[in-house]
């Protein structure tokens, strides 16, 4: 319950000032998805790190929990259907899943830029997913 009411107090001031930080001081967006079950849309405050070529990449950390976020499933079964909302405008993305060297090229970057996420999967069994979200043009 505590986390559903940081997730919307974190939209609330990531959507108000238009491009938001995180508790800690990591970028934020707002990733809206499409329930992967439902079809509604669904929106979670994100952290994001800059990828190549102007993306935008995030990790599927969920604080280091033993499961995955409702947001990587929602992302996974609809990834060209979804968007984000940073630096105040909103953005369709197509979403894709990084593996292998690429994978872990990536996560290097992340954790050397957050101790925090380098924590996470610490925390965790699982690999953290990383997912790098392009600007979708058709």
């Amino acid at each position: 319950m505590a986390v559903r009411w940081l997730n919307k107090l974190m939209m609330r001031r990531v959507l108000r000032k238009g491009g938001g930080k995180m508790l800690g001081g990591l970028d934020a967006l707002v990733l809206t998805t499409l329930g992967s079950k439902s079809g509604r849309p669904r929106r979670s405050p994100v952290c994001w790190f800059p990828g190549e070529d102007g993306s935008w990449v995030i990790a599927a950390s969920a604080n280091g929990a033993a499961k995955n976020p409702a947001w990587y499933f929602n992302l996974a079964a609809h990834p060209r259907e979804a968007s984000i909302t940073v630096d105040g405008e909103t953005v369709p993305v197509v979403a894709e899943q990084l593996h292998g060297e690429e994978r872990e090229r990536v996560w290097r970057g992340i954790a050397e830029r957050s101790a925090r996420f380098a924590q996470y999967q610490q925390k965790t069994d699982r690999e953290l997913p990383v997912v790098r979200l392009t600007r979708r043009t058709t």
